[in-house]
């Protein structure tokens, strides 16, 4: 809940900014918003391989748990 505490606490000159930003945006063609809409973000281990094989889902689960960050999302809740 904090991402959401913290756009409700925001001054009314950065809302307006945010808005006058979003309106550009949504004024470009979509060729142009899908070219800057996507971020390469480089992940560590799962981009070291092509691909990887595992034989059962229990398998893949703890590969991901041992080998990957924490930061990248794939371990257990």
């Amino acid at each position: 809940m904090k991402a959401v505490d913290e756009l409700t606490n925001v001054s009314e000159a950065e809302r307006s900014e945010w808005i006058a930003e979003f309106d550009a945006m949504a004024r470009r063609p979509l060729p142009i918003r899908v070219r800057y809409g996507f971020i390469h973000t480089v992940k560590p281990v799962l981009d070291d391989a092509p691909s990887r094989v595992f034989d059962t889902m229990q398998q893949y689960r703890d590969w991901c748990e041992q080998q990957l960050p924490a930061w990248l999302g794939y371990g257990r809740v």
